[in-house]
């Protein structure tokens, strides 16, 4: 895969949890009320702008932006505003890990689209998580390396 057809594929990546995070935010506003139902409108609002400008930016690259679906499963189901909260942090970490797709497969500008909008999500999801993490996009629990295979503690070192 090319360098430019890999970004494409990121940018659909991206596009995709967009879409998600518009209609998730759709779910979770209905759950919230208040300071917190205002939140959410400002992160839908912001999704919907970022959905706009990677469409065009998949539009200029000569790409056919893939259309949003008509619902998306939701992770969990939501009924009281704790999940609603809960459902927003794991959006807003979903768009954060499409992002750093495109920084991983583009070039300079691609890279600091891709780490401004990183920035964007991380920031959003400490507002609504209340705390930060180390790495935003990167899963806490992330593959072993594979130079150090973990070993059972049941079976003696090798020889």
């Amino acid at each position: 895969m090319t360098q430019d057809s890999a970004l494409t594929a990121a940018l659909q990546a991206v596009l995709a949890a967009e879409d998600a995070a518009i209609f998730g935010y759709g779910v979770a506003g209905a759950y919230l009320a208040g300071t917190r139902q205002a939140a959410a409108r400002a992160c839908w609002d912001d999704h919907k702008s970022a959905r706009d400008t990677v469409t065009a930016m998949l539009a200029a690259r000569g790409a056919r932006p893939a259309a949003a679906q008509a619902a998306y499963r939701l992770p969990f189901e939501v009924r009281t505003a704790d999940r609603a909260v809960a459902l927003a942090v794991y959006l807003e970490d979903g768009v954060t890990t499409a992002y750093l797709g495109v920084v991983a497969a583009g070039g300079p500008a691609a890279r600091q689209f891709g780490a401004l909008a990183m920035q964007q999500c991380a920031v959003r999801a400490v507002r609504w998580r209340g705390a930060s993490v180390a790495f935003p996009g990167i899963p806490a629990a992330g593959p072993r390396s594979p130079q150090r295979p973990e070993r059972s503690r049941s079976a003696p070192p090798a020889a």
